[in-house]
């Protein structure tokens, strides 16, 4: 063996600084940040894990299905108004929104579990109500803190990425199945500690590193997203096919340890995709290319630059009205409307109307998961199947609705309420497979009503920005996700609650047994939920029917280029810009 020398030692030390500095910039860069909200939004899902451990919570306090309908619409109520986390990432830097997010979310699905345990004293009503509106309200912090950050980071790929965090949110439900499965085995109860503790360690873990940095698009940025939808598609196979295999063979703690290994390991593999943009981002850092001066770019004189600078805009735009005088005064849809004029528009009213319909139904399917396959005799393992099927087709809704009606629309002109209208019908399917079940049709129904729930968002959330512009847009979109715990709460805790329970107290007046004597009411057979289902199908499909009347409105306006405006302004800017460089010269 060779002797070390001074040499190779100072080449070695030289290359290990290296790999510090090179792992340093993997950590503070923009595709890290990525990343780490993959992450966060795999474990941000808790919400849609209500229909597995509901049963706990019903069976061990001693609920009627109204009660636990209600806890459900808390549920649905604090995932869906995010205002609060709003106002405090206005005033507070990212961090600290992540941390007050993970102490919400800690708080709130803890005190569920000690209360379902035992450990503490039974608690009043409002009491869990107010347990898991807390806990599912922080899921609006960490969209705030990562997602709206991270889109802030990637500002000309925000259909993407809005599709993709998205997805990772839907999936995670299924994740967090296999992960609990994994570790605490059969125990429903362990779940809720899981969703407790998990989602708040994520939070923590990135909290330094989600933060708002310089955009800079790259060449290559949309094929990198194209390489993380494969890994996430990949992600959501793999896990429909443990679904599949899990109901057919019984798994034992070693399978099921494998199983979440895979995919944690999958849920990393974004990682390497990563370390590779950006190490040609250090490379090109190393060594930057020459510039080349473009001879096609056209140059600005100098007597245009002094033109410009003396009429730098020579079309000012008019001072804003004011938003009281201005409301029955509506600008042009596309353009900015202001927060009154867009909520008292026909246009935002029959939005809200199939949002309601729409968003309402299908939370009362997925909320009442747990009780319909018990209904149906079906075993709790396979009740987690349905819930994880549910999941699992959500995220594929979501990305179908972020980059297939995006690619639909700009190829084709496809208006996106007319995929609405579309998505609503095919929820009406689902709705009528539950209230007239056959063998398996569970199974069915919990891939419809999934992929329809995970497509409404995205398009909701599209259909806003579109019709309204981008002004105002972090109001009007809570706005109009306001309608979706309404409507869970009229159609879930008003309707499909109190149904289920007139069905169970007739069950027990058939048997000759007191209401008294029964601590838990539990409803058995076709017919626990024929009725309601019933109704939420002929609720989804009037929903779809008003959305359509939103097709006809604005057919014209989706004819057209919806996104003329925003380039004819990134163009002005642009024009300003140069002009501003020539004079500084």
């Amino acid at each position: 063996m060779g002797a070390e020398t001074p040499t190779n030692r100072g080449a070695d030390a030289g290359r290990g600084g290296g790999l510090l500095q090179f792992a340093l910039h993997v950590l503070k860069g923009r595709w890290f940040t990525v990343f780490a909200t993959f992450l966060i939004m795999a474990g941000a899902g808790a919400t849609y894990l209500f229909g597995v451990y509901s049963k706990q919570i019903k069976s061990t306090l001693g609920y009627d299905q109204t009660t636990l309908n209600l806890m459900g619409f808390f549920k649905d109520l604090g995932a869906n108004v995010g205002v609060l986390s709003g106002l405090v990432a206005e005033v507070t830097p990212t961090w600290f929104v992540l941390l007050l997010g993970s102490v919400l979310n800690f708080t709130g699905y803890f005190m569920i579990w000690l209360a379902v345990t035992g450990r503490i004293a039974k608690p009043k009503v409002w009491q869990m109500c107010l347990y898991i509106c807390v806990g599912a309200n922080s899921q609006n912090f960490a969209n705030t803190g990562a997602l709206v950050t991270c889109i802030q980071n990637f500002p000309e790929s925000r259909g993407a990425m809005m599709g993709l965090l998205k997805g990772f949110t839907g999936l995670s439900g299924a994740i967090l199945t296999q992960i609990y499965l994994a570790v605490y085995g059969e125990d429903a109860t362990a779940l809720i500690l899981l969703i407790a503790w998990l989602p708040a360690a994520l939070s923590v873990v990135f909290i330094f590193n989600i933060r708002k940095l310089k955009a800079e698009r790259r060449p290559n940025e949309t094929r990198v997203f194209y390489h993380f939808l494969y890994v996430s598609i990949g992600l959501a196979i793999f896990i429909m096919l443990m679904n599949i295999i899990q109901k057919e063979v019984e798994f034992n703690h070693t399978a099921y340890a494998l199983s979440a290994t895979v995919i944690c390991a999958l849920l990393f593999l974004p990682l390497f995709i990563v370390i590779r943009e950006e190490l040609q981002i250090w490379n090109s850092k190393i060594n930057p290319p020459i510039p080349i001066e473009n001879p096609t770019e056209p140059k600005i004189s100098t007597d245009e630059s002094k033109e410009i600078k003396n009429n730098p805009d020579p079309k000012p735009y008019p001072p804003p009205p004011s938003c009281f005088s201005s409301i029955c005064d509506k600008p042009a849809r596309g353009d900015d409307y202001t927060i009154l004029q867009a909520l008292l528009s026909i246009d935002m009213m029959v939005l809200f109307i199939a949002t309601f319909c729409g968003l309402g139904t299908s939370l009362t399917a997925v909320d009442n998961l747990g009780q319909i396959g018990e209904s149906l005799g079906y075993p709790l393992k396979t009740v987690k199947s349905f819930v994880s099927l549910v999941s699992i087709w959500n995220y594929f809704g979501r990305v179908f609705s972020g980059f297939v009606s995006e690619t639909l629309l700009a190829k084709f002109k496809f208006p996106r309420p007319l995929m609405m209208t579309l998505v609503l019908l095919l929820s009406c399917i689902g709705q009528l497979l539950i209230a007239f079940p056959i063998p398996g049709s569970v199974y069915i129904a919990s891939v419809i009503i999934g992929f329809s729930f995970g497509a409404q968002l995205p398009l909701l959330f599209a259909i806003i920005s579109e019709l309204f512009g981008l002004k105002y847009f972090s109001t009007l979109f809570n706005c109009g996700q306001i309608a979706s715990p309404l409507g869970s709460y009229i159609l879930n805790v008003k309707v499909a609650g109190m149904m289920y329970d007139a069905e169970a107290l007739k069950q027990l007046k058939e048997m000759g047994i007191d209401r008294a004597a029964v601590k838990e009411l539990t409803c058995i057979g076709k017919r626990c939920y024929r009725k309601s289902f019933t109704l939420m199908a002929i609720v989804t499909f009037v929903g779809a029917l008003v959305s359509l009347v939103l097709v006809m409105r604005t057919r014209e306006f989706y004819r057209g280029d919806i996104y003329k405006r925003f380039r004819e302004e990134v163009k002005e800017e642009t024009s300003r810009g140069e002009a501003a460089a020539v004079e500084s010269k």
